[in-house]
């Protein structure tokens, strides 16, 4: 097994990129090993790495990696759920792919084209600046051909009534990488960008109930990681607040798989992110502010169409910097695993 780590800024944790031609195909397999690369990650103060990303060349003559992500949940070290992606983790496997030779090393203007096997995702990850220790990126989640917004939203509505705690919940369930569920803040008691940036644990069992009681409308599994929830309030014209959860915590910024949702739902008439963003009074840029409580990320969404034939062509997020750690590698069944040194 061969193993790097390398973190995006703003994530929850690092990513453990692991080589999967070291790997087994067979799911069982394959999962006993992450299973044995957690307790090791774990054994060595590591136990907070919650994202897997398995890599290869890629065997599609249009991409140049082929990657799978696998979510390690907080319950036990042998618990994970290998549906969604998540881009983050997407740009810590394509850094450590080229700082372990698998692709071309990156230089600033390269793009590298990922092939997402969880999803069908086409994901091309552009170098803006490169550095020893990292690499900033811009990243192009593409839909090819051109999607139907509409086609966007789970429920095939704007809009969803969500029965919790003796009332309806309107919210917007979004697919674009990964399903999303968004709901107005203040219909969970955050008024202000204050409230809603607060460590304030009753917010947060709020937005993890709402979502367990979405799973349960829906007939999802409400053991996994998906859908992803996120509480907004409107920032001004074309900017949005968001406050998201990550497992098994607050997100510190948002998932790069919740900018593009956040950027295609704002994309659909009447979805929660299009009337709190305010893009309808907004000229047809696209360019939408997502202001968490670590950074703002900004979004850009192009579409193509009128308002009654409006598809969604790519959305692009930019200005994401990832660091790398360096290799984790287990050594022979007798030795304990070592860290490397980055040249090694």
């Amino acid at each position: 097994m061969t193993v790097s780590l390398a973190r995006a800024h703003g994530t929850p944790c690092p990513t453990a990129v692991v080589d999967a031609r070291t790997m087994p195909e067979s799911e069982p397999e394959l999962l006993a090993r992450l299973t044995e690369l957690r307790t090791a990650l774990a054994d060595h103060g590591a136990a907070d790495v919650l994202k897997n990303a398995l890599i290869r060349p890629s065997r599609h003559p249009l991409f140049d990696l082929d990657y799978r992500f696998v979510q390690s949940m907080p319950d036990s070290l042998d618990s994970f759920d290998l549906r969604g992606s998540c881009g983050h983790s997407i740009l810590a496997a394509v850094e450590a792919a080229a700082r372990t030779g698998m692709i071309q090393p990156l230089v600033p203007g390269c793009r590298v084209r990922v092939n997402v096997l969880n999803n069908g995702d086409n994901v091309v990850c552009e170098a803006e600046e490169t550095s020893d220790g990292g690499t900033r990126f811009t990243a192009h989640f593409l839909c090819s051909p051109p999607k139907p917004v509409n086609d966007l939203l789970i429920t095939g509505e704007p809009v969803t009534g969500v029965q919790f705690e003796g009332s309806t919940i309107p919210v917007s369930l979004v697919s674009m990488g990964n399903p999303y569920l968004f709901v107005h803040a203040a219909e969970l008691g955050a008024h202000t960008i204050e409230d809603l940036f607060a460590d304030d644990l009753v917010l947060f069992d709020r937005m993890t109930r709402l979502r367990l009681a979405v799973c349960r409308a829906q007939g999802w599994d409400t053991t996994g990681a998906f859908p992803k929830v996120a509480a907004l309030l409107p920032d001004g014209v074309g900017s949005l607040a968001v406050r998201a959860i990550s497992v098994p915590s607050w997100h510190p910024t948002v998932a790069l798989t919740g900018a593009t949702c956040l950027a295609a739902g704002a994309a659909v008439e009447g979805t929660i992110p299009y009337l709190l963003s305010g893009v309808a009074d907004q000229s047809d840029s696209g360019m939408l502010a997502l202001r968490t409580p670590g950074a703002t990320v900004r979004a850009s969404a192009r579409t193509t169409g009128g308002p009654h034939d409006r598809r969604l062509a790519w959305i692009s997020v930019a200005e994401k910097q990832v660091d790398y750690r360096g290799p984790f590698l287990p050594a022979t069944a007798s030795e304990e695993l070592s860290w490397l040194p980055l040249t090694a």
